[in-house]
């Protein structure tokens, strides 16, 4: 026999490495299990910080959302505090007027002072003064009232237009109003601080 014709025994086979350098031999059920994991984790990370980021815009938009909802109900609140407001100054002056009728009815002798009051602000070289009375307080002022020294002269004025408590001192060159409607104007305008005028 020849060389030739020699069988040749087969080479051995070599198992190639399963661990080899850099992971590029054979996968295993550990390797793949560790790149599961990997991949697991990545993913977890990626999907959390993606659902935190959408989380936060959700509740910032719900936040503006909440913010317009709260400005919208605070409207009717104002609304209806300028009201109530309005409508207590309304009972205010009301009720001021009530209380000034009722103390010149209970008390006519007010008009008294409101006189001596109107007269004594005249300059002292007024002439042809004369004070303008309802007739009922022009009775009681005539009874009651003359003059003082010092002060310039004065005649009554029967004036029915003019209501019970109050009167008009005029003179050539100047008027003073202390009727009830320009006292309880001042009174209320003091009272309101000058906001409001009937």
């Amino acid at each position: 026999m020849s060389d030739d014709s020699a069988v040749k025994s087969p080479a051995a086979w070599d198992v190639p490495s399963i661990d080899a350098p850099g992971g590029s031999g054979y996968l295993t059920a550990g390797r793949l299990e560790e790149l599961q994991k990997e991949a697991y984790e990545e993913a977890w990370q990626k999907g959390h910080a993606e659902g935190l980021q959408a989380g936060e815009q959700g509740v910032r938009q719900r936040a503006a959302r909440l913010d317009q909802l709260l400005n919208g109900l605070s409207k009717p609140f104002d609304q209806l505090d300028d009201s109530v407001e309005k409508q207590l100054v309304e009972l205010a002056i009301a009720i001021v007027k009530q209380l000034f009728r009722r103390e010149i009815r209970i008390d006519p002798t007010h008009v008294i002072g409101v006189v001596r009051e109107a007269i004594q602000l005249l300059p002292i070289a007024s002439r042809n003064t004369q004070v303008h009375l309802h007739p009922d307080d022009a009775a009681l002022v005539r009874e009651s009232l003359a003059p003082a020294d010092g002060e310039p002269a004065w005649t009554i004025v029967e004036d029915p237009l003019i209501a019970h408590g109050g009167c008009r001192v005029t003179t050539e060159n100047s008027q003073i109003d202390a009727t009830t409607e320009a006292r309880l104007q001042a009174v209320i305008s003091a009272a309101l601080g000058d906001e409001r005028r009937e």
